[in-house]
Order: C-alpha cells, then structure tokens, then sequence
C-alpha cells in the first residue's frame, strides 16, 4: 500500500505538469514511448496464450505512427486538423492487418502466422491508437482542460472504486474476471467521477485563468465562458467515461487471467506494470476524444 502511495504521489504531479505543459511534439513523443513499452507488456502476456507474437515490426509500427504525430508541419502543430489525423488513424487501421500478415507469412510453422499477426494489430490498435487520440485531443481547442478532466476523472473513479469496494464491498462484480470488483466499488466510483466532473466543469473558467497565470496553459488550452458545455452534457459525458474506464479495466483483467499473471508488468512499484496503470484510459480516451471532435465539426 505504501509502495502505491508514493508512486502516485510522484507520478500524478509529473503527469499533470506534462500533460498542461509540454509542447505537443514532446508530448507525442512521451506517448509513444508509453505505448511501446504497455505494448511490450502486452505482448508478454500473449505468449501466455501459445502465440509468438511479431514483436520487432509491431514496435516499428507504433513507434512509426507516434513519429508522424511528433512531426512538425510548419505551424506548431503535429497534425494540421482533427480531419487529418482521422485520415491517418484510418489508414493505419486498414494497413496494420496487412502490414502483419504479410510479414507472418515469413514464419517457419504456417500455422503460427495468423495468431502472430492478429495479436500486432490488436496491440497497436488497443493501445497505440488510443494513446494517439489523447495526442490529438490535447491539440485541440481546450485540449488540456479536456485531458486535465479525463485523467481526474477516471484517476478519482479508479481510487473511490478500490477503497470503497476493499472497506464495504460485498456483491462481486466479475468473479471469474475479477474477485476483488465489487458493484458497490462500481456505484462509488461513478459517483466520484461525476462529482470530479461537475466540480470542474463548474469551475471551469477559473480554473483555466489560474492555470493561465501559472503558466501551465497557453489560453487556447483552457475552458471559457460560453466553451462550456452545458451541465447535462457534461454529467452524461462522465457517466460514459466512467464506464469506459471500468470496462476498460476489467478487459485488460480479463486478458491477464487468461494468461494466469496478477499484473501485467512490474515497472511502477506498487502499481503493477504499464498496461494496469492506462488499462482504464485506453477505453475512456477514444469516448472524450470523439466528444471533442464532434463539438470542433458543429
């Protein structure tokens, strides 16, 4: 329990500050480097299941794709719109598959090709394209108030669902995917995350100006005024990131139990490995990224 204090204690200041300040370019970067090594993880658990996974062209590719997002076009931004990087996203969905399977044909035993294959394009699409979105979503229009609600969000529906579920749960959730889950952990962790984002949406524009006067944001990054969305959005926005998050969460317990492993790594003390810290977040991502772009098109 210590070990995990003091982790987040270190890590969530570390987090924010980047999160708010870094250049996108950087922040790109960082990402990516997130992705490769969750992935790196995540390919380690597939060999539980029998599969030699193409593990060298699936880093190639991700790291690819993150180097296209840190590019700079000239303009300060990695990507000119939201419509470019659909177009990207697109394309490098279509082509993984037969990026992969083409290579697979390589391989000694037929029969390992497909499995191989299957299990890089669903690392690169589980992990490295969520973490894409939130490099894209940063760059939009109030993207580090956007990024800034999403981690608190699902951060406060993660920690009321552990210490709720621990100290009262009594229904289990999940027990064959998860023993510890419990509804009642679920039901306080929706209630925290709506709270974390009423509180922040109802503040947004002073939060904003006092991150504006620190330096953390530059004001296209921040929330004003008419930006805010209306309350009733923003309470359905949260219900649905909350359960992203949670689903999100017991996907990735349900791969590990399948590979018969309690974590997914050991990287952060106390934590687990990278893919049990960003499990949440890989579904939660794609629902508040889509939500942004959608507001930028009306």
């Amino acid at each position: 329990m210590l070990k995990r204090i003091v982790t987040a204690v270190v890590l969530i200041p570390i987090v924010l500050v980047l999160i708010l300040r870094a250049p996108v370019p950087i922040l790109a970067v960082i990402a990516g480097i997130v992705a490769l090594l969750t992935i790196r993880e995540f390919l380690k658990l597939t060999e539980s299941y029998g599969v030699r996974p193409l593990r060298i062209l699936t880093y190639v590719f991700a790291g690819f794709f993150f180097l296209l997002l840190a590019l700079n076009f000239g303009n300060d931004k990695p990507l000119p719109s939201t419509a470019v990087f659909v177009y990207c996203l697109g394309f490098a969905a279509a082509v993984a598959p037969f990026t992969f399977l083409t290579r697979a044909m390589r391989n000694e035993e037929l029969s390992t090709g497909y499995p191989a294959a299957a299990a890089s394009v669903f690392a690169f699409t589980y992990i490295a394209l969520p973490m894409g979105m939130l490099v894209q979503l940063r760059q939009q229009w109030a993207g580090a108030f956007y990024i800034l609600y999403l981690l608190l969000v699902v951060w406060a529906g993660d920690i009321f669902a552990y210490f709720v579920g621990k100290s009262i749960g009594r229904h289990l959730m999940a027990p064959r995917i998860s023993p510890k889950k419990t509804w009642e952990g679920a039901v306080a962790s929706l209630v925290a995350s709506v709270t974390i984002g009423w509180l922040l949406f109802s503040n947004a524009e002073r939060i904003s100006r006092v991150l504006l006067r620190a330096r953390l944001i530059t004001r296209p990054d921040g929330m004003y005024g008419s930006e805010v969305p209306a309350m009733a959005t923003v309470i359905l926005l949260t219900i649905l990131l909350n359960l992203a998050a949670q689903l999100g969460d017991l996907v990735e317990s349900l791969i590990k139990r399948g590979a018969g492993v309690k974590d997914s790594g050991a990287i952060l003390p106390g934590h687990g490995g990278m893919l049990d810290r960003i499990d949440a977040l890989l579904f939660a991502a794609p629902v508040l990224w889509y939500y942004a772009a959608w507001r930028v098109m009306q």
